[in-house]
């Protein structure tokens, strides 16, 4: 079972929403769709469905062109943020009524609801009608439904964001196991890092409808090839600043350096960009091989267990997401740290010229 996208694109009223993509995605796999809101991820998922026809491009299932193939003719399911249940219907009736439409027997039908209730915590809860349920109850019924269609494709767009956090974190780790015993060709849309991180699989990395990325999930996080996937998966975005080699030696604009790794040894003399996410910067040197810099606060935001620390180092405005209750007064001056083997480095183009240290080792 497979699903391909040669050279997909759509374009709108002379705006293009998808460039050209090719993806192949094969069966039992979860492939996350990775990107901030308008970059394209539910676009893709359209054509994917068949909602939506491509302006250029083809698309196989297993083989066969359905380029124009109607998504009534295709065995999809698809699940939306906002969720979409019968309301004259039970919450059993609603995860049943699939399974009614393909002529399963009354034990099949049975058996899948319960067991696919009780997965999504909705057994107490199968002879209430949708509107008496809560939010995050009627999008777990418009999952449980899609889960007990048996469709080759199935297709998530941020189907978590409106559930409490303690049964987001639950389903993160039921999902996978579910697809993994399925498998159907999974296509998970989220604007999270951290939940693609959680959930694992296949990501591809969405900006301004272009794929940049695609392939197992840490290494794509680990190894991203340009500064737009790196900013597509780090949250807050991953902060850059400009820096040379020279000789054996990456220098930054202060004047800091540290010896150039094996990874950066052969890399030619210039200018290149260094990138590094907001959780590596530490407010205590950790290391000897630390690198300080000060910047002037901007904005500090508490989450409680966290603080995201706004500076302006120079032309460059970074994030620094450190532990704890932090007191960070705006305008005052900050010093900051950051080792080394969290840098990556970038040519003048956005490429990746080299990951950075720890990567290689995780």
């Amino acid at each position: 079972m497979s699903l391909e996208l040669r050279n997909v694109s759509k374009i709108v009223q002379g705006r293009t929403h998808i460039h050209p993509t090719s993806l192949t995605l094969r069966e039992g796999t979860l492939n996350i769709l990775l990107g901030p809101t308008l970059s394209g991820k539910t676009s893709l998922m359209r054509l994917m469905a068949g909602l939506d026809v491509p302006t250029e491009g083809q698309l196989f299932w297993n083989g066969d062109d359905v380029t124009g193939q109607r998504v009534q003719e295709r065995k999809v399911a698809m699940v939306y943020q906002q969720f979409i249940n019968y309301p004259t219907m039970t919450v059993y009736e609603n995860i049943a009524s699939p399974m009614r439409l393909m002529g399963k027997s009354r034990r099949e039908i049975d058996a899948a609801v319960r067991h696919t209730a009780d997965l999504l915590k909705l057994s107490p809860m199968l002879g209430r009608k949708p509107l008496e349920l809560s939010g995050g109850q009627q999008q777990r019924c418009a999952l449980a439904r899609a889960l007990v269609k048996d469709a080759g494709l199935v297709l998530l767009d941020e189907p978590l964001a409106n559930l409490d956090y303690k049964l987001r974190e639950e389903l993160r780790e039921e999902i996978p196991k579910i697809f993994e015993a399925s498998g159907s060709i999974f296509v998970y849309a989220t604007t999270e890092p951290e939940e693609a991180l959680l959930l694992g699989g296949q990501t591809a990395t969405l900006w301004e409808g272009r794929v940049t990325q695609f392939g197992p999930t840490p290494d794509v996080y680990r190894s991203p090839v340009d500064e737009t996937t790196a900013r597509v998966f780090s949250d807050p975005p991953m902060n850059f600043t400009d820096i040379q080699k020279r000789g054996d030696c990456i220098l930054f604009e202060n004047g800091q350096g540290y010896a150039a790794s094996a990874s950066l040894s052969d890399l030619p003399e210039g200018d290149y960009r260094a990138g590094f996410r907001p959780n590596h910067l530490t407010l205590q040197r950790e290391t000897g091989d630390d690198l300080s810099f000060d910047g002037k606060v901007t904005a500090s935001e508490i989450t409680g267990s966290e603080t995201f620390i706004h500076l302006s180092h120079g032309a460059d405005a970074w994030v620094g997401l450190v532990p704890g209750v932090i007191d960070a007064q705006a305008n005052s001056t900050m010093s900051v740290y950051l080792d080394p083997k969290f840098v990556y480095v970038f040519d003048r183009n956005g490429a990746l010229a080299a990951s950075a240290p720890y990567a290689a080792g995780a």
